[in-house]
C-alpha cells in the first residue's frame, strides 16, 4: 500500500461518506467505503484501514445513547455475531483475496437489493413478539457480513425492526451492537495479520477526515434529502460491487 494520489483519490472520499452516512443519514450505507477502498487495496487492508476509522465514528455516539437501547435484543444479537466473526475469520484464513472481493462485491449488491425490494414494498416486515432464536441467528449472519466488508446493517434491521421499537431505542441499539461488533473484530483482525504499519499510518492521517465526515453528515441532514443521499449511495454500490465481482472472477 503507497500514499500515492490514486490511494488519496479513492481513500478521502471513501471516509468522507462513511463519515457524513454516520453522521447524518444512519449507519447502513457507511460500510459502502469498504467496496470502494478495496478497489485499489488488498480486501484486507481495506477492511483494517476502515475498522478503527469507523470505531472513531462510532465512538461518540455510545455516550449520546447510554442505556436507551433493548438489552435483550443486543445481548442475543452478540451471542450469535461471535460465532458469526469467528466463522468469517476461518473462511478468510483458507482463502485468498479474490474470494474476499467476490463476497465484499456480493455484499454491497445484496445491500442495494435488499433497500429496493424494501422500497418497493415487496418485503413487508411486519411486527412480531421478540425471538432469542431470530435474534441469535440474525447476529450470526451480521457478525460474518461485518468481519467481511463491515456490512451487518440488513439482518440486525430484520430483526429490530419487527419488534416496533422508537426510533431512538432502535438507533441506540444499533449504535451499542456495532460498537461491541468492531471491538470483538479487533483481536481477530490482528491474529490474521490485516493491520500494519501502513494501515495504521493511514489511520493516522485519514482520521481528521473521519471527523469531517460526521461533521458535514450532521450539517447535510438538515438540508439534503436522504433520497438524494441514499440514491447517490446506491449508485455507488452497484458500480463499485459489480466491479469486484468483475475482479475476483477474471
Amino acid at each position: 500500500m503507497s500514499f500515492d494520489l490514486l490511494f488519496f483519490a479513492f481513500a478521502i472520499p471513501a471516509v468522507l461518506f462513511a463519515g457524513v452516512s454516520k453522521g447524518g443519514f444512519g449507519n447502513g450505507a457507511a460500510f459502502a467505503a469498504t467496496p470502494i477502498l478495496a478497489q485499489i487495496l488488498d480486501p484486507a487492508l481495506a477492511l483494517a484501514v476502515m475498522l478503527p476509522l469507523l470505531m472513531m465514528m462510532d465512538v461518540a455516539a455510545v455516550p449520546v445513547y447510554w442505556r436507551k437501547w433493548h438489552g435483550r435484543a443486543v445481548a442475543v444479537l452478540l451471542m450469535g455475531a461471535v460465532p458469526g466473526i469467528v466463522l468469517a475469520g476461518a473462511v478468510y484464513s483458507f482463502t485468498d483475496p479474490d474470494v474476499f472481493r467476490l463476497l465484499i462485491g456480493v455484499m454491497a449488491l445484496g445491500f442495494v437489493a435488499y433497500q429496493a425490494v424494501r422500497r418497493a414494498g415487496w418485503l413487508r416486515i411486519g411486527a412480531t413478539r421478540f425471538s432469542g432464536v431470530k435474534g441469535t441467528v440474525a447476529g450470526l449472519v451480521a457478525g460474518f457480513t461485518s468481519f467481511i466488508s463491515h456490512a451487518g446493517g440488513p439482518p440486525v434491521a430484520m430483526f429490530l425492526l419487527p419488534l416496533g421499537l422508537d426510533r431512538t431505542t432502535y438507533q441506540a441499539t444499533t449504535v451499542l451492537f456495532f460498537w461491541a461488533v468492531n471491538l470483538i473484530k479487533l483481536l481477530p483482525y490482528v491474529l490474521l495479520g490485516f493491520f500494519t504499519a501502513q494501515t495504521l499510518l493511514a489511520n493516522l492521517i485519514l482520521a481528521p477526515l473521519a471527523f469531517l465526515g460526521v461533521y458535514i453528515g450532521v450539517r447535510a441532514h438538515r438540508v439534503m434529502s436522504e433520497g438524494l443521499y441514499f440514491g447517490i449511495t446506491y449508485v455507488v454500490l452497484t458500480v463499485s460491487g459489480a466491479r469486484l465481482i468483475w475482479m475476483a472472477l477474471t
